[in-house]
């Protein structure tokens, strides 16, 4: 099912690529339905274990389960393939010369004990270059500057560089006991490196920050306790990393899945630890690509969503909501927060700039969002092996309009192909007439027998509205006291000129010190206090309320009660 909408202003809308069990296909978007891509011929020869773009989208790679095939969109052409069966992984260098894959390793009794599982291929000839035995899949990534000038491996102890393409032996180390993770940041030379140390019993976690080749003095340092794991993520300029850290185990008892925290570093030398004002695990991180701001969704449900600077202050804060995702649009200029898996899908889209909100959708049961490289639209998909019923995928406009909807019978796998930065200009946002208004909130039924009694809500939940409502909810509570405030002036000036005259001036006298209350005062203030309590209880049995035993032994001793003050008022 396709809405009559036409995507506008898009010069060659980017691809889309499947994968799913009939085979590997690419398809484009004209208008609101999907072609075939001239010179692609889908691949149905055998299911794809994997399928990967490279970072410009120049480049497509899958394993079809018999070999590597790589299409090159420029050209139009297939390229050499490789002749590998079980690739796990696959990944791109930066500038598309080499293809990095990775297969688990396989011990035949006969057989070697050893052999390369991860292996570089140069793209055009489909020769190998250079291979690692390489055991688990997490260390399994090769670390690659933005101009491929160097390349990092991660071994024991130590980190290599590589220079120029030169894998026969490596030409700069790291050394630092324990150091288990490394990201290079993006830019151009001189390259930053930040390394991750997990700590000891003794020593303390850190990330530290250098300027490849200089490893005696670090650009920065920052460390912290509590970091069994740890994902750095460079913002896009390469001026600044966060630093997820994670433990296995919570041992205050808090947490079933373990403790978490958020740090920031910077190639200036500023740390800090970003705080997050509602306890609970953090769900996304997202740098926006001004590379100036980043969005943060954490807390227990329902989760709270905030924008922070490079200073670590909140920039916005967007309230708590069913949410466990966050997604800027290649401009920066749109934010989406979703929460998917055990979530009902609901979308909400905002403008950063103005912090507004735009809309907000449903995608019931999605397992995947991408944003197009356009920025005004994205895809939403339904995948096995998360869900196995009801595949498909949907590309949506962000002002809600579903542009193309397909079923696939068992659908892997839907992504967007790349596009460079500038390719797509940013187009200014506008929000749409049809956008979602909030319902007419509906009363719950009450039973004729509790009707015109006191009404008692129990939230389970406290929902926080986002910041810009927050201001407005205090300026209509303040503007409701003035009222109030107003009404109660000119209440007691018409009652004081009704006792003295319109004409009259009356001198009032100065107030009396007040008199402390005696033991006969104050017992006279609990058994009126008691009277007023058994006129309620009379008026609840009145409505066919149940009372207790105690409340019907109160409403019995009225008499008395009433008797006791008739005395204390002769006296």
């Amino acid at each position: 099912m396709a809405a009559n909408v036409e995507i506008q202003n898009l010069p060659a809308p980017p691809h889309l690529a499947i994968r799913a069990s009939d085979g590997v296909s690419v398809k484009k978007l004209v208008n609101t339905s999907l072609c075939d891509v001239p010179n692609f011929k889908k691949d149905d020869s055998k299911p794809s274990r994997i399928l990967e773009f490279s970072s410009d989208g120049k480049m497509m790679a899958w394993c079809n389960s018999e070999s590597i095939n790589v299409f090159d969109f420029d050209s139009g052409r297939r390229l050499p393939s490789i002749p590998r069966e079980k690739t796990n992984l696959l990944s791109f260098s930066p500038q598309n010369k080499y293809l990095v894959t990775w297969e688990p390793l396989i011990v035949k009794r006969d057989g070697p004990k050893e052999k390369d599982t991860l292996e570089i291929w140069e793209v055009e000839t489909g020769n190998c270059v250079k291979g690692f035995c390489i055991k688990k899949r997490e260390n399994s990534s090769l670390k690659w500057s933005e101009d491929e000038m160097i390349c990092a491996k991660c071994v024991t102890n130590e980190v290599h560089f590589y220079e120029d393409g030169n894998f026969a032996s490596f030409v700069n180390k790291l050394r630092l006991q324990g150091v288990s993770c490394i990201e290079i940041a993006p830019g151009p030379s001189p390259y930053k490196i930040a390394a991750y140390v997990r700590g000891t019993k003794a020593a303390p976690s850190y990330v530290r920050l250098y300027q490849y080749p200089n490893f005696d003095i670090p650009l920065a340092n920052k460390s912290f306790f509590k970091a069994e794991k740890a994902n750095i993520l460079w913002n896009k300029k390469g001026t600044a990393a966060l630093i997820l850290t994670s433990t296995e185990v919570d041992h205050t008892g808090g947490s079933y899945y373990g403790e978490q925290s958020l740090q920031y570093i910077s190639t200036n030398g500023d740390s800090n630890v970003v705080i997050l004002p509602k306890k609970g695990p953090i769900y996304a991180i997202d740098w926006n690509p001004n590379s100036s701001q980043f969005c943060v969704v954490y807390g227990y449900m329902p989760a709270k969503a905030t924008i922070f600077n490079l200073k670590c202050e909140s920039v916005f804060d967007f309230g708590t909501g069913p949410r466990n995702a966050a997604y800027f649009n290649a401009h920066g200029s749109i934010l989406c927060l979703a929460g998917f898996g055990n979530l009902r899908g609901n979308m909400e889209f905002w403008d950063v700039k103005r912090f507004k909100e735009i809309n907000k959708l449903q995608a019931s049961d999605a397992t995947v969002f991408e944003w197009c490289p356009d920025g005004q639209h994205f895809m939403t998909a339904t995948t096995s092996p998360r869900l196995r019923e009801g595949n498909g995928y949907k590309i949506w406009h962000y002002n809600g309009n579903c542009v193309h909807e397909e079923s696939v019978y068992e659908l892997w796998q839907v992504s967007w192909q790349p596009r460079a930065e500038g390719v797509f200009p940013e187009v200014p946002i506008t929000t749409p007439k049809n956008a979602q208004k909030p319902k007419a909130k509906v009363e719950a039924y009450r039973p004729p027998s509790a009707r015109g009694t006191p009404v008692t809500t129990t939230k389970l939940h406290e929902i926080e509205p986002p910041e810009n409502q927050k201001s407005r909810e205090l300026s209509a509570s303040a503007l409701k006291n003035k009222k109030k405030r107003e009404a109660k002036a000119r209440s007691k000036k018409e009652n004081e000129s009704k006792e003295t005259g319109s004409n009259m001036v009356v001198e009032t006298p100065p107030a009396a010190a007040p008199v402390p209350a005696t033991e006969n005062d104050k017992k006279l203030r609990n058994l009126r206090k008691k009277l007023k309590q058994i006129e309620d209880l009379k008026g609840q049995k009145k409505a066919g309320k149940k009372l207790e035993k105690n409340q019907e032994d109160k409403i019995n001793s009225e008499e008395s009660v009433r008797e006791e003050l008739r005395k204390l008022e002769l006296i």
